[in-house]
């Protein structure tokens, strides 16, 4: 397995010749945990099988996003929303199910096939500290809206992007019908409304649904029964070139890809960014828990 390390020099695989061969197989990744470990856990699961796999790991979202449109990577993990906003330009609120039919349509259009989805879906959430959510029976953001109309006066962290945006904080009080006043909101950033919400400084945060600290920290996610965040389903997108000449690999990755959910991939992440697990050594661990290697 040949693994690349990522330079200045990322940009010039958009002019690089073209990779899609029953002999090899490129498999990228973006340039956080999440996308490392399922960039590692593609790779090792795939030259198991039999395949000559070149690992390109920790790359720029755009970045690998045209490498792939342009024929230097023939497969990653990629998210549904950002799929929809970023490289589609569809900006109109769909449900799960249908961001990711829009996407398989367009993106079918430039030669790229969204195999089957898997169950993590990586986007905004609100939640608690586990033992509040026990103490109040607060379980989904329905059930937050009818606890602070009740006059009960929780407070919230959130990144200052989020409070701001149009089709943030605001638009979630209107969609749930709530209201918490500015005093119970503390802006901040991402990273920090973690141990916030951990060290009980508020009793609701803005979490990213399979961050690897929701289950270090005890935390329970609040489920969005009004389907107010958008989708970011995680799924493993490929070439149809190297898919034609790879005819068994949709099947292969499926099978992967119906093993990953919200809580499998804040677990995973946990083992990386919490207990500082390599991620070659998850990836591993993972595959062979689940007979993959």
């Amino acid at each position: 397995m040949k693994f690349w390390i990522p330079t200045l020099t990322s940009l010039a695989l958009v002019t690089a010749a073209t990779s899609a061969s029953a002999d090899e197989i490129v498999v990228g990744g973006k340039n956080f945990t999440e996308q490392q470990i399922l960039a590692s856990m593609t790779s090792q699961y795939l030259e198991q099988l039999g395949y000559d796999i070149e690992t390109r790991a920790g790359m720029g979202s755009a970045v690998l996003r045209q490498a792939q449109e342009n024929g230097q990577i023939d497969l990653y993990w990629e998210y549904t929303g950002t799929s929809l906003i970023n490289y589609n330009d569809v900006t109109e609120s769909l449900s799960l199910e249908d961001t990711y039919d829009k996407v398989k349509e367009l993106d079918g259009e430039k030669g790229l096939v969204w195999l089957e989805p898997s169950e993590a879906n990586n986007t905004y959430a609100l939640a608690m500290r586990s033992d509040s959510v026990k103490e109040t029976g607060i379980k989904t953001l329905s059930d937050l809206a009818a606890a602070i109309n009740e006059e009960d006066s929780l407070s919230f962290a959130m990144n200052a992007e989020f409070y701001a945006r149009e089709d943030g904080w605001r638009p979630l009080q209107q969609a749930y019908d709530f209201r918490v006043g500015r005093s119970n909101v503390k802006r901040m950033d991402s990273g920090l409304v973690y141990p916030a919400l951990r060290d009980g400084q508020v009793d609701v945060g803005l979490v990213f649904a399979t961050d690897g600290r929701i289950p270090a920290f005890d935390f329970t996610v609040l489920k969005d029964d009004q389907d107010f965040f958008p989708a970011y389903s995680l799924a493993p997108v490929v070439r149809q070139e190297t898919l034609d000449a790879n005819p068994e690999l949709a099947g292969q990755m499926n099978k992967l890809s119906a093993l990953l959910d919200d809580d499998t991939m804040a677990e995973l992440n946990a083992q990386v960014d919490v207990e500082r697990r390599t991620i070659e050594d998850v990836a591993n661990t993972f595959l062979e828990a689940n007979e993959l290697l």
